[in-house]
């Protein structure tokens, strides 16, 4: 006969839990190194999109600073027309 707190295989039944635990850490680990492998098998892809990123960072700094030369020419031209 078995006690309440232990189930059939006479262990304790936070065991079983801790064992569920165990696997779930396990699996995710897993992942986790499957996902480190393939980023450094394809590292080029990632390098790929760092350099997409920073180029599209840069062309916006380019292209802001043609906006505000454009507002600075603009305002020069009205107060010009207005001299004349």
């Amino acid at each position: 006969m078995t006690d309440e707190g232990e189930d059939r295989l006479g262990a304790h039944p936070l065991w079983n839990q801790m064992i569920m635990l165990l696997d779930l850490l396990n699996i995710i680990a897993s992942a986790a190194g499957q996902a480190l492998r393939h980023s450094a098998h394809h590292h080029w892809f990632f390098g790929l999109l760092l350099f997409c990123y920073v180029f599209r960072l840069h062309d916006r700094s380019v292209h802001a600073r043609f906006s505000a030369l454009d507002k600075r020419v603009d305002e020069i031209r009205k107060r010009l027309s207005c001299d004349t």
